[in-house]
């Protein structure tokens, strides 16, 4: 197997600063290299996760280290048990495994408001009032200071409020938890930045034993801190708040002191990767779902025929870096594309069919070939097809009347080989009331079973695959493309729903495919000879009823 096929994790800038702190005299020397994966169960994971999953967890694989997987649950607005279930499916289906060391943001509430009261004992944090009309009218700017006329507010009264607040006494907004540290920072995250906040809501796990919820800049580190996190790796767009998260380490009196690392995410183009817009689709059934095979979760990757291999590798070789990049969706594809090459079985399936009638082969008469089921793995084997005097071809592989260099099957037209079976040359064929070719008639040489004439001559006509009418197996065929047309949805002013493209899912109910294919199940992927990569769908397709999502076209379109 090609090793750019079996990636492991190369070296990075994040690996480097990570040798210096394990080195002698690092911050961590001698330590256990450990990292988590924190998603917030607010919706499902998409391909951009996939790159910081393979971030974290093959970092701690790298270094032999530890991975956590925790749930950040803090804000129970949009979360649900159901996304922390679909999350733990979509890691381990990726290769990745945590061990017992699982945990949610909401197990440390009790911890986290420890340490707020703390703060406020220290004279670093207070209770305010502000509206969020007075938050923004007080804000200021690069050369004006934030203010809060209750920064000064005596301690005692901050955690008698605090407390109270706890208690549910106040409704939503009457009160926020701010820290105390510099309203004139240049930096606006540490303007007195709020740390927890009123929110009246049922939570998935604490029900309502919580009114009062930790902002994610202030719990994210304590939880670090608290599962002994050594590097707390995260996207470019935290680089901003890493102050903030040393101040709540520097000032909390934490088992732990981790280092915050930032790389740049993922970006791809002709999709949005924003969860809130993806619910969005999902809400307004512009998708038939979060496992939609045109959207780009895990769990709509997975169900498109993608595999576990080709989205690990197309993360290790995007790198890792501090520059933001958008990446071009046909290279997730054409790593794809590279893993099923060496691993589908080839089969023939026939997705806009019509039939053929060989006239000069004998009526009730049938025959088998054996042919290979993957030229690149000679351990594949081969199979058995049989083939019969009335065939399905593609509608597409007939023209009445011939364009200019068209070499397929027309009346009097060039010979053409049917895959690994006969030569057969085209003597005409029948039409509807309305025109439409419902049947192609042709004749076959006897004489050149396997595709090859006896006396040696040269065919001038195409290669065209079959299947065989008389056990040929029905099918439905989901054809993809892109969910928009855009390749920058969210660039701008746009609204990326003016983007969707309307032709990104095309059906094709009556396609025959082998008779071999009859009891497939998912997640078994095969290439349709000439049509490309296919995988039998995970939701929909039963026994009696076949259905094939095609992952990805034979043509690579992504250019080195």
């Amino acid at each position: 197997m090609p090793e750019e096929l079996n990636p492991t994790m190369t070296q990075n800038f994040i690996h480097d600063f990570i040798d210096e702190d394990i080195a002698q005299g690092g911050q961590f020397q001698g330590m256990t290299v450990h990292t988590r994966f924190p998603p917030e169960p607010n919706g499902y994971l998409h391909i951009g996760h996939a790159k910081a999953i393979f971030v974290d967890f093959g970092t701690a694989e790298k270094y032999g280290g530890l991975c956590n997987l925790r749930m950040d649950d803090t804000n129970p607005t949009k979360e649900d048990v159901e996304y922390v279930e679909a999350i733990q499916e979509d890691i381990h289906w990726l290769g990745y495994d945590w061990g017992d060391r699982f945990y949610f943001a909401s197990d440390y509430f009790e911890q986290m408001y420890e340490y707020a009261v703390e703060l406020i004992k220290k004279g670093l944090a207070y209770v305010c009032e502000l509206t969020p009309e007075q938050f923004k009218e007080y804000r200021g700017d690069v050369n004006t200071p934030a203010r809060s006329p209750w920064r000064d507010r005596p301690i005692e009264e901050s955690l008698d409020l605090f407390a109270r607040m706890r208690a549910g006494e106040f409704p939503n907004g009457k009160y926020t938890l701010r820290a105390k540290i510099d309203l004139a920072s240049g930096n606006f995250n540490m303007r007195d930045p709020v740390i927890y906040r009123i929110n009246h809501m049922h939570h998935h796990r604490q029900g309502d034993k919580w009114c009062i919820y930790p902002m994610y800049d202030y719990a994210h580190p304590l939880e670090d801190a608290l599962e002994g996190i050594t590097h707390s790796l995260c996207t470019l767009e935290f680089e901003d708040h890493r102050p903030l998260y040393d101040w709540v380490i520097a000032n909390c009196d934490v088992p732990a002191k981790p280092r915050q690392i930032e790389f740049a995410r993922l970006g791809i183009n002709y999709t949005v990767m924003s969860k809130r817009k993806l619910r969005q689709l999902v809400e307004e059934n512009r998708v038939s779902g979060w496992d939609d095979p045109r959207m780009p979760t895990i769990c709509g990757l997975r169900r498109r025929g993608y595999t576990p291999r080709a989205i690990r590798n197309f993360s290790e070789r995007n790198g890792v870096s501090k520059a933001a990049s958008t990446v071009e969706f046909a290279f997730l594809e054409h790593c794809l594309r590279e893993d099923l090459n060496l691993t589908a079985q080839r089969v023939m399936a026939v997705l806009r069919p019509v039939k053929l009638t060989i006239t000069n082969y004998p009526e009730g008469q049938s025959e088998t070939f054996s042919v290979e089921n993957n030229p690149n793995d000679p351990e594949a084997g081969s199979r058995e097809i049989t083939f019969s005097r009335n065939l399905y071809v593609e509608a597409e592989d007939f023209l009445e009347t011939p364009v200019p260099k068209y070499k397929r099957l027309y009346p009097d037209g060039p010979e053409c080989r049917l895959k690994g079976a006969y030569l057969i040359k085209c003597t005409g064929c029948a039409k509807d009331e309305n025109g439409n070719v419902t049947e192609i008639f042709a004749t076959y040489d006897p004489e050149s079973r396997g595709g090859d004439p006896a006396d040696g001559r040269k065919v001038k006509g195409a290669t065209i695959h079959w299947v065989d009418a008389a056990t040929a197996v029905d099918a439905e065929v989901r054809l993809y493309d892109n969910l928009f047309t855009d390749a920058d949805p969210d660039a701008g002013d746009k609204n990326f729903l003016d983007c969707l493209n309307p032709n990104s899912l095309e059906v094709l109910p009556n396609a025959k495919v082998e008779a071999g294919l009859a009891g497939v199940e998912a997640p078994a992927s095969f290439q349709f000879l000439r049509q490309g990569y296919f995988c039998v769908d995970n939701k929909d397709s039963a026994p009696g009823h076949l259905v094939f999502n095609r992952s990805v076209s034979l043509k690579d379109s992504f250019k080195f």
